[in-house]
């Protein structure tokens, strides 16, 4: 199942109020909120691609980076067990935990669908 759109490398993330009978997405990873809403997949596609459109349009007059800048750094939480393995699978391999997890990170990235399907069990 996939609960995002795409267009020009932008994504937005998709939520449907029962309430509501609506259907609401936020573009992610730019400088500002940028929601959107409609009560059918149609429209709703129709108004995220107008979103960034309008919203690189209006960068652009403004002369304003659309894109978030992200820095490189995040902290992830694992249990201590977990930690503990990872700082000595890393040692076997001359490797500090920090450049063993970007290593793992990039993996997971080149090898998305296949980490995908092993992580719901397909592989």
């Amino acid at each position: 199942m996939k609960n995002y759109l795409e267009h020009k490398g932008y994504i937005a993330t998709i939520q449907f109020s029962a309430d509501d009978r609506a259907f609401f997405g936020k573009i992610e990873a730019i400088n500002d909120l940028i929601t959107f809403e409609a009560d059918n997949v149609k429209d709703l596609e129709s108004r995220f691609v107008t979103a960034v459109e309008d919203y690189l349009d209006t960068c652009k007059e403004l002369g304003k980076e659309p894109d978030k800048t992200f820095i490189g750094v995040f902290n992830v939480r694992v249990n201590s067990t977990i930690h503990k393995k990872l700082f000595l699978m890393g040692r076997k391999r001359g490797l500090n935990l920090n450049q063993l997890v970007a290593r793992s990170v990039s993996f997971t990235i080149d090898n998305e669908d296949l980490v995908l399907q092993i992580a719901r069990g397909e592989h």
